[in-house]
């Protein structure tokens, strides 16, 4: 995975093996750093930073995708964890980003998306490409300054 922005508390991912294709949208992962099974273990804290994560990722996401030409017309937020239910370690919080190009081939603009599990049908996946270096670079610079914007300063997030 290809790092994107980074708090004490969370990591932001370009994810290397996407659910979406970059020509569909592409897809972005936020994580706690520290495993946790579910939302409901976040402090107040982590989940306004949670929350403020997504918005700022997403609104990078979807202008810098867009520069880059890929029509991006809305992002997906989902917290799923399905796949790894039963694995020894369990499930696990995590954030994904699915960006919904209006063009998009495989995850039609304006319908659900279709995720079967990798390890039942792995050719499904197996030509999406992952965001660029350029998209990631973009959206990190993008982050960074919409950090410093009024509406996402700390003092107005409490």
């Amino acid at each position: 995975m290809a790092l994107i922005y980074e708090t004490k508390d969370f990591i932001v991912e370009a994810v290397e093996k996407p659910h979406v294709d970059r020509e569909d949208g592409g897809h972005i992962k936020i994580s706690p750093k520290v495993r946790l099974l579910d939302r409901q273990q976040l402090s107040p804290k982590q989940a306004i930073e949670l929350m403020k994560l997504t918005i700022i990722v997403g609104q990078a996401m979807t202008k810098i995708m867009n520069e880059n030409g890929v029509d991006i017309g809305r992002i997906n937020y989902q917290d799923n964890g399905n796949w790894t239910v039963f694995s020894p370690k369990g499930s696990y919080l995590h954030i994904h980003l699915y960006g919904r190009a209006k063009s998009a081939k495989t995850h039609k603009y304006g319908q659900a998306c279709f995720f079967p599990h990798r390890e039942e049908k792995p050719e499904y996946y197996e030509n999406f490409k992952p965001l660029n270096e350029k998209d990631v670079k973009g959206i990190k610079e993008e982050i960074k300054m919409l950090l410093n914007q009024d509406k996402y300063l700390d003092s107005n997030w409490n």
